[in-house]
């Protein structure tokens, strides 16, 4: 059964998809240090916005702004439902064509080593496969599922009764 197979995988694939991504938005926002701190890659909104143009630099600069919040909120978003498992398909089907359209930008504006050394085509890959799974152990979707379920069950039952 193919829900039972990959159901610790799932987890483990939320899991490291949505820390990603929140910790992205941690480093832009400033919350891991200054710019220039060990471990920190931009630190600042600004830092990032620069690096933005250089992997947007193909479109208009008036872009770039907007698609920065844009990415931003999609990254937040996408990792707080993955990693708490509620809506799990569409934020893994977002989580796919977000950084797929981050390895196309990497691709065109640093050349094709730039997505593939950083593994952002992985990261897509690895969204799509999340979601095709059918079910999420440990998650608010399986959790409503199985609510959805028991009220179903009730409902057959108080009807068998009645009738």
């Amino acid at each position: 059964m193919i829900s039972q197979q990959y159901k610790y995988q799932s987890v483990y694939l939320r899991l490291a998809i949505g820390s990603a991504y929140l910790w992205e938005v941690a480093d832009r926002l400033g919350l891991l240090g200054a710019h220039g701190q060990p471990h920190v890659g931009w630190g600042d909104w600004q830092h990032f916005l620069n690096y933005s143009k250089q992997v947007m630099a193909f479109l208009p600069v008036s872009f770039i702004p907007f698609l920065s919040v844009l990415a931003t909120l999609g990254e937040a978003t996408f990792g707080i439902l993955l990693i708490i498992g509620l809506f799990t398909r569409f934020a893994a089907i977002g989580s796919g064509i977000l950084s797929f359209c981050f390895a196309v930008s990497m691709a065109i504006s640093f050349g094709i080593d730039s997505p593939l050394g950083y593994s952002v085509f992985t990261l897509s890959a690895a969204s799509f496969l999340l979601a095709g799974i059918p079910n999420y152990k440990w998650s608010i979707d399986a959790w409503r599922s199985l609510r959805s379920l028991n009220n179903q069950l009730a409902d057959y039952q108080q009807n068998a009764i009645l009738n």
